[in-house]
């Protein structure tokens, strides 16, 4: 079965093609034009997929060694995401595939991410727990088998990811704020500031961030932080505490669930999961309790299409390759069994 998967949800505009579930070739080619907002920018965002979806399948494409011809079906992300950005790939997947007369199937974008520690060598074992953390999501989930999922707790507010963000923000760093709050908390002390941890009594698999982005703003207020006159220093320690409050909330709430299910392997999935902090003390917190931990490579953890072709080649074995031409964007499209 040679899949065609794109991926439009967001800022990155991707193509790959796996042949079964093996991955022959992707391709992302990411929105810089957002950073100078601080964030995405929709109309921005639809508009950029709408000049990059060909060059992108024909690169995909050519990379891959397979002819369009010798395409099956094709797999799209519907979901969740911009409703503009969605469209540009729904509306070019189903036309590629009618023109194709093969079938088009939609998968959800968090399903993608569930999925996406199977693109490479080593790969979990059913059952697992995953917890996927990114830009808008962060969310455990019990997967029994393949696509058989359970919810187990999401976060009430902001995510993980725009936490990051958000504090970047605050602190004058740029967007996307992840990478370079990492970056400078390897040089701080996350010692110096106790920001909170919310939902930590019993064993809570909720999550919510907006508290500890709250928190840092009064301290910013407080000690009269100027992001054009900073104390690097200060920015660093803020960095490591703010960065430590995050990954050990995480880690924790994930290790529960792994103990409560009695699981051996956890995935990590989704933007902040190639966060360097959050994957060592993953490792360290898995090991002690004799579990494995499971995470795709960086290029796989942000938003890309062999995730959304490897999550489409297990609902393809599990339901078979159902053509969805009917099929529409949905911007809050949940997670489901």
């Amino acid at each position: 079965m040679n899949i065609l998967a794109i991926e439009t949800s967001c800022d990155e505009c991707s193509a790959a093609v796996l042949q079964d579930e093996i991955l022959k070739s992707v391709v992302i080619s990411s929105q810089l034009v957002h950073t100078e907002y601080g964030g995405v920018v929709p109309e921005l965002a639809s508009r950029a997929h709408m000049e990059l979806i060909v060059p992108v399948v024909e690169e995909a494409l050519r990379k891959s060694t397979l002819t369009k011809d010798m395409i099956d079906g094709v797999a799209v992300a519907y979901g969740p995401g911009l409703a503009g950005s969605l469209i540009v790939g729904l509306s070019f997947a189903k036309g590629f595939a009618s023109s194709l007369d093969v079938p088009v199937v939609g998968v959800n974008h968090m399903e993608g991410h569930l999925y996406s520690s199977f693109l490479e060598e080593s790969r979990p074992r059913f059952p697992f727990v995953a917890l996927i953390v990114s830009g808008g999501h962060t969310m455990l989930i019990r997967v029994k088998e393949p696509y058989s999922h359970e919810l187990l707790g999401q976060t009430r507010d902001d995510a993980a990811g725009e936490a990051f963000d958000k504090v970047a923000k605050l602190l004058g760093l740029g967007y996307p704020g992840g990478p370079v709050i990492d970056k400078l908390a390897k040089e701080g002390n996350p010692g110096t500031y106790d920001f909170p941890k919310s939902f930590m009594d019993g064993e809570s698999l909720e999550f919510s961030f907006s508290g500890i982005k709250t928190s840092v703003l009064y301290l910013l207020r407080n000690i009269k932080y100027d992001p054009s006159n900073r104390d690097e220093k200060i920015v660093r320690d803020i960095c490591a505490s703010f960065q430590r409050a995050v990954v050990e909330t995480l880690v924790e709430k994930t290790i529960w669930a792994a103990k409560r299910f009695g699981v051996k392997s956890i995935c990590m999935a989704g933007g902040v999961a190639a966060n360097s902090e959050l994957r060592k003390t993953m490792q360290t917190r898995a090991e002690n309790i004799n579990a494995k931990i499971f995470f795709p490579r960086p290029l796989y953890c942000t938003d890309n299409a062999a995730m959304i072709g490897i999550a489409a080649h297990f609902k393809y074995k599990k339901f078979g390759m159902k053509t969805e031409l009917t099929l529409k964007p949905v911007p809050n499209l949940p997670l489901v069994s």
